[in-house]
């Protein structure tokens, strides 16, 4: 079943998936900020696009956020 939420299959066409390799390449304290504005890019979409998908993805991102504080 496609979940283009937490299992993309877009961003994992390597052995490294997209998004720890943006990790890696930024900061810290970059890489909340890019969490931060995917958060905010998906939730202002949200009525334009994909809806609920939108808020999904907006919350797989906070919950990335949150994960750095812990």
């Amino acid at each position: 079943m496609k979940d283009n939420v937490n299992n993309p299959a877009h961003y994992k066409k390597s052995d490294v998936e997209c998004i720890d390799a943006i990790s890696s390449a930024l900061s810290p304290h970059e890489f909340k900020g890019y969490c931060k504005g995917n958060i905010l890019k998906y939730v202002w979409r949200e009525n334009h696009k994909a809806k609920k998908e939108d808020l999904k993805k907006a919350q797989w991102y906070l919950n990335k956020l949150i994960e750095i504080y812990k």
